[in-house]
């Protein structure tokens, strides 16, 4: 499943990035392909970091691979026995994107990831942005039960009503 900016792009406003994440439920057997299919010398895929990631406990295992013909890199992010994480993955969608069926988050799975990683610390302002615009294009169709439960369970709520308060602003 896609996720991050390139899915919040499509489900809010574009803006540049120069990567791709993908939640992948992966055996040793499926790793084994993905290792074939991002093979070099097209792709540069560390494979030790790679199987560290597959043995690591639950956490924010991930591994990524470099496009060695555009540079763009895809991260990788191994599906995690959360209850989030799993619930998320459930909701995943289908979307045409430019004549391709793509699978991506859900607006509010998209939300609450970006709200979640914030609160991490991980590049607070820009996934606050990216939420706004997120609010703003789908305002009228977002599941809000849902972003309520979640938000809540997630520690998140405080700021999703703070953005949503502001949707009607600028």
């Amino acid at each position: 499943m896609l996720t991050g900016s390139t899915v919040s792009s499509l489900q809010g406003a574009p803006r540049s990035t120069h990567d791709i994440d993908v939640v992948v439920e992966l055996s040793w057997r499926d790793f084994h392909a993905l290792l074939e299919e991002f093979a070099p010398p097209r792709y540069d895929l560390n494979e030790a970091a790679a199987q560290s990631a597959m043995r690591a406990p639950s956490g924010s295992a991930m591994f990524n691979a470099i496009d060695n013909d555009t540079g763009f890199k895809i991260d990788f992010w191994l599906l995690l026995e959360d209850a989030f994480d799993l619930s998320r993955f459930s909701r995943r969608r289908p979307v045409d994107w430019q004549g391709t069926t793509i699978i991506v988050s859900s607006p509010e799975d998209s939300i609450l990831q970006k709200l979640r990683w914030s609160a991490l610390g991980g590049g607070s302002e820009r996934q606050r942005d990216d939420v706004r615009r997120m609010l703003q294009v789908q305002s009228s169709t977002l599941d809000l039960q849902y972003l309520g439960r979640w938000s809540h369970r997630l520690g998140v709520a405080a700021d999703l009503d703070r953005l949503m308060s502001g949707i009607g602003e600028g």
